[in-house]
């Protein structure tokens, strides 16, 4: 039959091009037309592949050529052809070769004032257009001059015409050689005023279709410099900004300003940063030579998520695509097993770092500690993280700061009153609007008033009383400190008035002890002073804060702030503020000052635009030209309730989530002496998009230059003559972790935790990398115990090897807070396994306000495969504890390394799968004889059950190669550990959850530290493994009497397992049936839901925080020992 349709179609068209009676021609032009007037694509492609087009064509040809051509044919033969060549690939190409191009020209100038048939004619034209070639060579036979004739100044006539002409002239200038015709021609002045002109007399916005193809035409000739240069020349510029800038709210008018900002973006004149060199502002010496820099490859999370920023789209579809092209198909590679990269004797000097192994800890029997008791420590470690509600003011002695208020105070609810269900107090408030005060009870007058309701007298006004500087306050310099006692004592003395008159509760901070840390952090630029918000700690803000809302059109009203700047520029300052480069610019009075010289700052250059507006440029990595994100830096000499707008100008990922709701943070000095120390999202009226700036050609050596992109944001300080700290995320330094490492070691009750700091190695900078061990003491020094504490199993966790990604910092310190803490499921942890953490992998990156490198400009993270210990002393030291340990047969149940993500939310992990990413890539090989242990997704999938911040949907198990070099692909590959993961947690918040629309703050990324040690009890507690001594343990411990409880988990649970059962195939674009009979299976995915049920937990709010009653917490652990 199909063959039939097929040879009546031929007919047809043979007998169209050899017919020469006009009623045969006329009537098979009307069946062609019905037959393609329903099913269109499928027909027309159909008779596309019999010949219809050149039939078509060869029609056309040969009735434009007769001596009076018949309209009555032509017509409909210009419809088909406008329909068919729509969808045919080498239409034009067809029509080159068949002279259809000459004919409807020929046919167009004949008709210039017989609009129906010019109109016919346009449309092929049109049609024609849409292939650069043929459109090149109808430029050449005059099309252009044609089509000038055809397009008049403003009129009502003939619309449709004209509207079809300019459409026209837009196809046919994509050709660069019809583009550089027209500028030649000074066809770019003529198409501004025709522009003007539509737009001055179009006042009801009926022809917008028509002003857009004008400026369609602008933005295709735009595309060359020359076409630039003429545009500028005739002050393009003006006129477009002129003819939109009021129209920016008019959604009718959508089409012609999205195409005007277009044309403006391309046409303003490009220009390098305004720095003296694209290099960091800060030099190290590093050992060895510095690698060279090849054009940067994607970060793991720097895929860009809104691929046409210009079009300024407000959607929120942010989910990364995985390349494919990337992903590792070599199976030799995917599952061998490399050799050591260091000689077998090297591995010996990491004995010294496992002394829990071989430690006979009867030294430790019965000694108490000097400077705390047990019941004393067994307190301080109870109460590891702070309530939602701001904890009342208490004057506290020196050895009491940091250890939390009294025990009677205070009650905690264990961490499984908090698994994932909801919030049920601590409502967010409202999403911030443009000029809210994310500071809401704030006192703008100097007066404040603490948590007691007790008035508290003006900050700067107490400062002056007793000669104290408030810059000095804010920023205490240690440069004395390093020399002589006289200055350290000076500093001390100065904190500890502070801290009498402003009592400081930072849960786990001590000023004094961060005092005496600082002084032996090393920074490459000497730094000599302290940020005050490290020296006097920060407290979790006591609500959850909403992401912002986005106001609409914000992208294009700021791109048109640039592009008044550079029109209009009688009211920019342009004055160098601050700077790195130039110190002795930093001496203006009448603004705002900057700084940025502590640890973990990062500004290198401020210029005030406006009064109330400044430019910032922010750092390059350490020894290199890249890697300009994060920022830190102090602000002061600010006025109360006045917008001040800041411009970060030389950012370089091509996409952000301050474009999705996130906020910077900002700590104010007043309110943190006033009792409110914290971190707060701030800003509002937030944009990051692409701007005019370019790196140097001095740099790229003539080569395609980078872009830059600006980050804006506005900001109300809360208080007049204050001093702020800004930066892209809650700032958590080096010397604030050897801070809180050094509390936690005297916390802890050292006869039931063993708490071991110990130094990794030594930096590049010459600080100390710390390693930390946790575990639970032996019950006693008998043989049988001891056996038992050496044969736990180990779990290896790392995080901030990308020094901007200090989120991590923060779930790390949840993590630690939460082992040494003395609820249930930390005890659990530590009697079964010893914990080896790296909290900080790259201290030198983190001091110096680096982003993403180390000293020597290096992504440590792509450096796992061969380090070396004299340039990357953190990575070899770590790889080689790791080798150590799988080489005493104690490989880690799970290694993880925590990490930031700049282009997503919500937590989630990448983890590696041999299958899935054979799945995924489709190669040759096929995958029926890989076999794999699929417990690789068990602990993401328990996170996501039991953690309010974790999605599985974004978790991703493929291996690319580019992340060959990564920690999470070494420690599967070469170590053996099939657990091997990142942990990725957003800088922004969450979009699904509980927490949906919130901005993670300390207190969630904390609890994902404590939530993550939960995973790893419950993924242990559904291991065939797991031993009945555990669940009886467990049972006892967690408490597992609520039968009510037990029951509702386990219906619960069923449901999760049989959603969970199927996430493995859906995620690699299995059936479901395969992804659950895959022959790797192992018998850990199949246990019974009653396993895994008990361990779900309710949870019962967020704000009261460990507050909550026990029985919430209640366990039904009953039915675990029944399945084993």
């Amino acid at each position: 039959m199909a063959e039939q349709e097929g040879s009546g179609l031929q007919v047809l068209l043979r007998t169209l091009q050899n017919s020469s009676d006009r009623a045969s021609i006329l009537a098979i032009l009307q069946v062609l037309a019905d037959l393609l007037s329903v099913g269109t694509d499928r027909r027309i492609r159909y008779m596309i592949s019999k010949g219809g087009s050149e039939a078509l064509l060869q029609t056309l040809v040969d009735t434009a050529r007769t001596a009076s051509p018949d309209y009555d044919i032509l017509l409909p033969l210009f419809r088909l052809l406008t329909k068919v060549g729509l969808r045919d690939k080498k239409f034009g190409q067809k029509a080159l070769e068949l002279e259809a191009l000459d004919v409807t020209l020929i046919l167009a100038r004949k008709n210039l004032s017989h609009s129906q048939n010019l109109l016919h004619c346009l449309w092929a034209l049109r049609v024609f257009a849409s292939s650069v070639t043929t459109g090149a060579m109808l430029g050449i036979n005059g099309a252009m001059e044609l089509l000038f004739k055809v397009i008049p100044p403003y009129t009502r006539k003939r619309t449709w015409m004209i509207r079809a002409a300019t459409e026209v002239l837009a196809a046919l200038l994509k050709s660069k050689s019809n583009s550089r015709r027209a500028v030649n021609r000074g066809y770019v002045t003529s198409l501004l005023r025709l522009h003007q002109d539509w737009h001055g007399h179009d006042t009801a916005n009926a022809f917008v279709l028509i002003r857009r193809a004008l400026l369609l035409c602008l933005k295709h000739i735009a595309a060359l410099r020359s076409g630039r240069e003429a545009f500028l020349a005739a002050q393009g510029m003006e006129i477009l900004f002129s003819t939109t800038q009021n129209a920016l709210d008019d959604r009718s008018l959508e089409p012609v300003i999205s195409v005007a900002l277009q044309v403006l973006r391309q046409c303003y004149p490009k220009s390098p940063l305004p720095l003296v060199a694209a290099s960091s502002a800060y030099a190290f010496p590093a050992r060895g030579s510095l690698p060279s820099e090849p054009p940067r490859v994607p970060a793991e999370e720097d895929f860009e998520d809104e691929g046409d920023e210009e079009e300024d789209k407000d959607s929120d579809s942010e989910d990364a695509k995985e390349e494919d092209d990337d992903l590792e198909t070599d199976v030799s590679k995917l599952s061998g097993k490399p050799g050591l990269d260091r000689p077998e004797e090297e591995l010996a000097q990491y004995e010294a770092m496992c002394l829990e192994l071989s430690c006979s800890f009867e030294e430790l029997e019965a000694k108490p500690r000097d400077d705390m008791n047990a019941e004393e420590a067994e307190h301080a470690a109870h109460h590891h993280i702070p309530a939602a509600a701001s904890p009342k003011p208490q004057h506290l002695r020196k050895d009491q700061s940091s250890r939390g208020p009294e025990r009677e105070d205070t009650v905690r609810t264990p961490l499984l009153g908090m698994v994932k269900r909801g919030r049920s107090t601590g409502q967010p408030a409202s999403r911030k609007g443009p000029g809210m005060n994310p500071y809401q009870n704030a006192q703008s007058n100097g007066l404040g008033v603490d948590s007691s309701g007790n008035e508290i007298l003006d900050i700067l006004a107490f400062l002056r009383e007793d000669t104290w500087d408030v810059d000095m306050t804010s920023c205490p310099r240690m440069r004395d400190s390093f020399s002589d006692s006289t200055g350290s004592r000076d500093t001390a003395d100065v904190i500890d008035r502070l801290l009498q008159t402003h009592p400081q509760h930072a849960p786990f901070h001590d000023p004094r002890v961060y005092l005496a840390k600082a002084r032996g952090t090393r920074s490459v630029a000497d730094f000599q002073t302290m940020a005050f918000p490290d020296l006097w700690g920060h407290c979790p803000a006591p609500s959850p804060e909403p992401m912002l809302e986005r106001k609409r059109g914000i992208q294009r009203i700021k791109i048109f702030e640039d592009i008044r700047r550079f029109i209009q520029s009688g009211d920019i300052i342009n004055k160098v503020v601050f700077s790195l480069d130039e110190p002795w610019q930093n001496t203006a009075t009448s603004c705002l000052r900057f700084s940025s010289k502590f640890e973990s700052g990062n500004l290198r250059k401020a210029i005030q635009v406006r009064e109330f507006e400044y430019d910032l440029l922010v750092n390059t990595d350490v020894n290199s030209t890249q890697y300009q994100q994060w920022f830190n830096f102090k602000v002061s000499g600010m006025r109360a309730a006045v917008p001040y707008r800041f411009n970060i100008i030389n950012c370089e990922k091509p996409n952000s989530q301050f474009n999705y709701g996130m906020q910077p943070t900002m700590y104010s000095v007043k309110e943190a002496l006033l009792g409110r120390p914290t971190w707060k999202r701030t800003g509002y009226e937030i944009c990051y998009y692409k701007n005019h700036y370019r790196e140097s050609t001095a740099v790229t050596g003539g080569a395609s230059r980078k872009c830059y992109y600006t980050l804006t944001f506005a900001v109300t300080f809360p208080h007049s003559e204050d001093v702020c700290y800004l930066a892209y995320h809650y700032p958590y330094t080096y010397t604030a972790l050897m801070t809180h490492l050094d509390i936690l070691r005297k916390s802890v009750n050292p006869r039931k935790v063993y708490f071991r700091q110990e130094v990794l190695c030594q930096t590049l900078g010459g600080n100390p990398c710390p390693l930390v061990t946790i575990t639970a003491m032996p019950e006693s020094v008998s043989a049988d115990h001891l056996e038992q504490f050496r044969q736990r199993p180990y779990h290896v966790l790392t995080a901030r090897v990308h020094p901007g990604e200090s989120n991590a910092s923060w779930v790390m310190k949840g993590t630690l807070e939460f082992l040494v803490s003395s609820d249930p499921v930390a005890r659990l942890l530590r009697e079964n396994f010893i914990f080896k953490i790296i909290p900080m992998l790259n201290p030198d990156g983190v001091i110096n306000g680096n982003h993403r490198c180390s000293l020597r400009g290096e992504d440590l993270n792509r450096q796992w495969l061969a380090p070396r210990p004299q340039l990357q002393p953190t990575i070899y030291h770590a790889k080689g504890l790791l080798y150590y340990l799988r080489s005493i047969g104690h490989s880690p149940v799970v290694f993880c390394d925590f990490h930031g993500h700049s282009q997503k939310k919500n937590v989630f992990v990448y983890g590696c799968s041999i299958k899935e990413t054979l799945w995924q890539a489709e190669p040759a090989v096929g995958t029926s004889a890989v076999l794999e242990d699929v417990s690789y997704r068990t602990l993401p999938k328990i996170l996501d059950k039991v953690a309010p911040a974790f999605t599985m949907s974004s978790c991703s198990f493929l291996v690319e190669k580019s992340r060959a070099s990564t920690a999470r692909v070494v420690v599967w590959r070469e170590m053996g550990v099939p657990r091997s993961y990142t942990m990725e947690s957003s800088y922004c918040g969450c979009n699904q959850g509980p927490y949906q629309g919130l901005q993670f703050g300390t207190r969630d990324l904390e609890e994902m530290g404590a939530m993550f040690c939960l995973g790893l009890l419950i993924l242990e507690l559904k291991s065939v493994s797991c031993s009945c001594q555990l669940l009886t343990r467990a049972a006892a411990l967690l408490g597992a009497e609520d039968e009510a409880l037990d029951h509702h988990l386990q219906r619960c649970a069923q449901t999760a397992d049989e959603e969970g059962g199927r996430d493995a195939g859906a995620q690699a674009g299995l059936p479901t049936a395969a992804a659950q009979t895959d022959p790797g299976q192992t018998k850990e995915e199949t246990l019974p839901s009653k396993v895994f049920s008990p361990l779900r937990g309710s949870f019962s709010g967020r704000c009261q925080r460990w507050s909550v009653p026990r029985r919430r917490a209640r366990l039904g652990l009953k039915g675990l020992q029944g399945t084993q």
